[in-house]
């Protein structure tokens, strides 16, 4: 039983031991906003979240945004209705999500401004289509903010726009994020 006991302990030391290595090596966004924009004819759309949770990981260089789709904040309450319960159905896919990796090599010890891409699964409202979009990557004194702009094709989503009301919304809509990370 003392030999069963010691090896489950060693197991335990180690297994803890690499989830602090491991979890070192991430970090998480402080803060962050998604916004989007849909210009069109009648009426042109944005809204705004504040409620970006990302991470990256140092080592392997992925990263994970989850933004939840109910934060989204919009002028006219209206709107917000019916983005959130017509459009998304928020209440069946919560959560806009991107799961990949940065592909460029990155000293992330050097302050610096950089050009990047990543590329990965982009999910919104359960569809998920691969994708790869660009940023800029800043390194300054121990932080990482990421910024991107890259556009959204609503048909790539199944995101239904009644016929009545397609000429009120944009095919494509602009989606620009902001993150700051700190260790």
């Amino acid at each position: 039983m003392k030999i069963v006991m010691k090896y489950l302990s060693v197991i335990f030391l180690l297994s803890l031991v690499f989830t602090i290595k491991t979890c070192a090596q991430i970090i998480k966004c402080k803060e962050g906003s998604v916004s989007f924009y849909s210009e069109a004819p009648i009426e042109n759309i944005d809204a705004i979240s504040k409620n970006l949770n990302s991470f990256i990981n140092l080592s392997g260089k992925s990263i994970a945004y989850i933004i939840p789709i109910r934060t989204f904040a919009f002028k006219r309450q209206l709107m917000q209705e019916h983005f959130n319960e017509k459009y998304m159905e928020s209440d069946k896919y919560p959560n806009a999500t991107f799961n990949g990796i940065i592909n460029e090599d990155i000293d992330l010890t050097k302050n610096g401004s950089y050009k990047v891409t990543a590329s990965g699964k982009l999910n919104i409202h359960g569809v998920e289509n691969p994708v790869t979009v660009p940023g800029t990557l800043i390194v300054k004194d121990g932080t990482i903010q990421i910024t991107s702009e890259f556009m959204v094709a609503i048909k790539d989503y199944k995101i239904k726009i009644p016929v009545l009301l397609f000429k009120n919304i944009a095919e494509n809509i602009l989606v620009k994020i902001n993150a700051l990370y700190t260790p």
